[in-house]
């Protein structure tokens, strides 16, 4: 029999996601999406695990990767644990990208776990030009975030969870007056939440049900050029979404997860005089203000014809959806899909993994195919490589 605490806490999380939506809805509407931000690095799915079930993780989240998907998810662990995680990134266009991520935790008995992790991305080259074209330098270019977690249980089946994060990002580096500095950093939090059942009859089987929620990157804004007033914000993000494991025996085990995903990004333009010039300036809202405005229609990519798409609140959302089986504990296989609304970026792809655990070492690797060849992120390879010392 399903337990007490399930009703209750789930509907507790209900409440706080109801608050949320409720409270965004009654703001303005949003002048912007993610197009519209900046350290978009920040999106990158870390781990191999959750990038084969189609991006889907928020409830999942069960390891030292859930600082990324939800940080409450170290509530529920105990012992410690380190990994990494590589990938070419956008291998289509063959620019010698690359994405690093590594990660730990460590777990303080009646208190909770702590963890911290950084992400990188070499962007590799920029040439640095004037207005004429001609040539000012060479820079390298990268984005880098630092963040420090922290999860803990307020009751048997619900936890709680926070990150902190630096973020910094050096697009370029200007060399001569009136170019700015081409580099910019900023603080981001993440807010989050856990729930999940005690074990309960299902068909014969024993099943387990989760459901999470983060609220990730609310912070300030970044600007690359102290010549202008021009802020971009970083994109914060809401993630919400179930999960049901369905262990039939002793040896084999099911996985179905959702991952809900809204960007809480918001920017705002003003029209400049300068110099007889006029020019439009994007100022974004930091994460804690678009979490309120960032709701309603907002403005999509632009088209052939130049006009900007309108998107209604659904077409905001995108969605990952995927399932896990793993054999002994020992083996897994995973698939997934992900889907974007065509105005909002146009996202839409398979994902295929697996996983292995051997004595402390796990190792797991995630595929990414697209129907379009030419898609950036067609073909996708990510290797994670976690050890457990529990």
């Amino acid at each position: 029999m399903m337990d007490l605490s399930f009703s209750s806490a789930l509907r507790s999380t209900v409440a706080l996601l109801g608050t949320l939506l409720v409270g965004g809805m009654l703001a303005t509407a949003a002048h912007g999406q993610v197009a519209q931000s900046s350290a978009l690095f920040l999106r990158i799915e870390p781990d191999s695990r959750a990038s084969g079930m189609g991006n889907a993780g928020v409830a999942t989240a069960d390891n030292a990767n859930a600082m990324f998907w939800n940080p409450a998810g170290l509530g529920f662990q105990e012992g410690t644990q380190a990994g990494i995680t590589h990938a070419n990134w956008l291998p289509e266009f063959n620019a010698n990208l690359f994405y690093e991520y590594l990660v730990g935790t460590y777990h303080v008995d009646g208190i909770g776990t702590f963890g911290g992790n950084v992400q990188y991305l070499n962007l590799g080259e920029t040439e640095i030009r004037d207005a004429q074209g001609n040539q000012l330098g060479v820079s390298n270019s990268y984005q880098l975030a630092v963040a420090t977690s922290y999860g803990t249980r307020v009751s048997e089946r619900l936890s709680v969870g926070t990150s902190l994060r630096f973020i910094y990002s050096k697009l370029a580096s200007g060399t001569r007056e009136g170019t700015g500095e081409g580099n910019a950093s900023t603080l981001a939090t993440d807010i989050s939440a856990l729930y999940r059942s005690a074990p309960f009859a299902l068909g014969g089987s024993e099943a387990t049900f989760s459901a999470g929620l983060n609220v990730a990157n609310l912070g300030g804004t970044l600007n690359f050029n102290s010549n202008s007033p021009s802020r971009d914000p970083i994109p914060a993000n809401l993630r919400f979404g179930p999960a049901l494991t369905i262990d039939f025996d002793e040896f084999n085990s099911l996985t179905f997860a959702t991952d809900f995903n809204k960007s809480l990004v918001s920017v705002d333009r003003e029209t400049r005089v300068q110099g007889g010039d006029t020019t439009q300036v994007q100022i974004g809202n930091n994460g804690f203000e678009a979490l309120f405005d960032s709701w309603g229609s907002a403005r999509g990519q632009v088209g052939p014809d130049g006009d900007a798409a309108s998107l209604s609140l659904a077409q905001q959302f995108t969605v990952g959806t995927g399932v896990e089986y793993w054999y002994d504990d020992l083996f897994a296989l995973r698939t997934g899909y992900y889907y974007e609304h065509p105005d909002n970026g146009d996202r839409q792809f398979l994902t295929f993994g697996a996983g292995l655990r051997y004595n402390i070492v796990g190792v797991d690797v995630s595929y990414l195919y697209t129907s379009d060849d030419s898609s950036p992120l067609a073909n996708t390879l990510r290797f994670s490589l976690l050890f457990n010392f529990q």
